[in-house]
Formats: structure tokens, sequence, C-alpha cells
């Protein structure tokens, strides 16, 4: 369906997730577009095999219940697997930039005040810690950040654990995901 659109070339099509980073490898896309199939457990676990220097995903779920996991486990794109191919191309371009993506129904799910009260705070982030935090939501590993920033990567270290800290993460992209919620950052 994809080769038929004109935006797009595949550069490759693996069945399974057996080696994800291996395929990632020697098919080096831009974007992966990643079916999940009817039950996505095995391929959501997959995920995890992908590192943070590896190509944007846009996952095809077959329902709104695995959006949340799918999204924790770091895939920047949520659509349905019914999606017509103009829905597919446009979350493709805006996944390629940079941007994140989700089917109308799922961002319901995922919104940025989803669990919290209007007067609730907002987690107490110092200007470095949101600094910090922007660049996790980048893909950045603490050496980058460090370089970026201009400080030491004990430093960086003692951020990221400060950020988890206060956003209740157990994970950097938790991290990233609770920010987003929150609407401290935006990707």
């Amino acid at each position: 369906m994809m080769a038929a659109q004109s935006e797009c070339t595949v550069v490759g099509q693996v069945s399974g997730a057996k080696d994800i980073s291996g395929d990632v490898d020697v098919f080096t896309p831009d974007v992966i577009v990643w079916d999940l199939g009817w039950d996505p457990t095995t391929a959501l676990e997959s995920l995890t095999e992908l590192d943070s220097g590896s190509p944007p995903v846009l996952a095809l779920l077959p329902d709104s219940s695995f959006a949340e996991e799918a999204w924790l486990g770091g895939v920047r794109g949520l659509l349905l697997r019914d999606a017509d191919p103009a829905t597919i191309v446009a979350a493709l371009r805006a996944v390629a930039q940079g941007l994140a993506t989700m089917d109308r129904e799922m961002g319901s799910l995922l919104a940025p005040n989803k669990g919290r009260s209007p007067t609730e705070p907002l987690a107490s982030l110092t200007p470095r810690e949101l600094e910090v935090l922007q660049l996790l939501a980048e893909g950045l590993t603490n050496k980058e950040i460090s370089y970026r920033l201009g400080i030491s990567e004990h430093t960086v270290k003692f951020h990221v654990n400060a950020i988890l800290g206060k956003l209740d993460a157990q994970s950097r992209t938790e991290a990233v995901t609770q920010a987003m919620r929150l609407g401290l950052i935006l990707l």
C-alpha cells in the first residue's frame, strides 16, 4: 500500500520483529512503519530493542487499548491499522520531521491534561531541568546533553535523576511521556 504512494519510497519490508535492530541497519529507513498486528504484545516487547539512534516509529495498532504501552515504548506516531493511505503519509511526514502524531481517538487517551485537575500544580522543575528534559525528548544521550549544555556528564545524570524523581518516572521515556502529558514539553 505504501509503495503505491508517490510521496513514499519503501526501502524494505520484514515479517515479524525477530531482529529489528539488524533490519534497521540493513535498510536504513528514515521512518519505520510498524504494523503491530491484531495482537501487538510481542511487537510491543520488540520496541525496546530499538535504541535512541534508531529512526522514529509510526505504529499501526488494532485499537486504542495499546496506545499508552506503544507510546511508552518510544513510538512517535500512533494510528489505527485501518487508517487510509493519505493519513499514513501525513503521519509519516510529521514523524520524519520530529513531530509526534496520533489518531484522534488515541490522542484523547494520551492528552496532556489526562488525570490532572486544572488546579493541580505542574511538577516543579528548574529551568535547567526543563532544558535537560527537552533534550531527553529529542533522544540525546547524557554525553550529547552535556556537550550541548556545556556541563559535565555527572551533572546531566544528576538532573536526569531529579527529573525522574519529580515526575515519578522509572525511565527516561516515561519521564518524557509524563512531561508531555503535563504540558511541560512539546515534541
